[in-house]
């Protein structure tokens, strides 16, 4: 059995290898939407970095806008009618992560996306769109870790050629620790500035109206 599944991943790889950033663009959105291809956009982001070590950015700027805009059909589909979908795929864990996404929304998306499998990140998704978390929100929160995830694999992929997936594999906690403690830290300095911002915009109206 798992000798056909990596036949499998080895053929999707090697047909959306030969379209190159477009191939990964349309798997890194079938991935994060309507279907599920385990880590093939990972792979195939990998393949394509070493062999085009110079188009590493394009091909991990292609990864991550066809994951954002698989995640952006999947919120649409799950605000339209997704709770009992949502209730389906979460089971017990239904409640938490409804309180999770309605107190910390941007937060709770960033994290869910951050964290490697098995965390059931598309629950987290579906969750979004059912409990209305702002689209904004939702998007920039997509975004940022998807920049870090596969802007992280070109990097490793260039420096670390085949073995940059089981290196990922070995060191995940360590790697996935780091990145959220740096999102965090970023996450928190922009909402000082923001809060900083909006005093100081409260104190200048005050001032006009002095």
């Amino acid at each position: 059995m798992e000798s056909k599944l990596a036949l499998w991943r080895h053929k999707i790889v090697a047909y959306a290898g030969g379209l190159g950033a477009a191939g990964l663009f349309a798997i890194s959105f079938l991935d994060s939407s309507v279907l599920t291809f385990p880590v093939i956009n990972d792979l195939l982001l990998i393949d394509l970095s070493i062999k085009h070590p110079a188009r590493m950015p394009i091909y991990a700027l292609m990864a991550t806008l066809g994951s954002l805009a698989g995640c952006v059909l999947l919120y649409f589909i799950a605000r339209k009618g997704g709770e009992a979908v949502f209730r389906r795929q979460a089971g017990h864990r239904a409640a938490v992560i409804r309180h999770w996404m309605e107190t910390n929304g941007f937060l709770g998306v960033l994290i869910a996306a951050l964290l490697p499998p098995p965390t059931p990140f598309k629950v987290f998704v579906l969750a979004a769109g059912v409990f209305e978390v702002p689209l904004a929100s939702f998007a920039a929160a997509i975004l940022l870790a998807r920049v870090f995830r596969y802007f992280g694999i070109g990097y490793l992929a260039i420096r670390y050629g085949a073995e940059a997936l089981p290196y990922l594999a070995s060191h995940k906690l360590l790697s996935t620790g780091l990145i959220v403690v740096l999102v965090g830290i970023s996450y928190l300095l922009s909402r000082l500035l923001l809060k900083h911002r909006q005093a100081g915009g409260t104190q200048l109206g005050e001032h006009k109206r002095e």
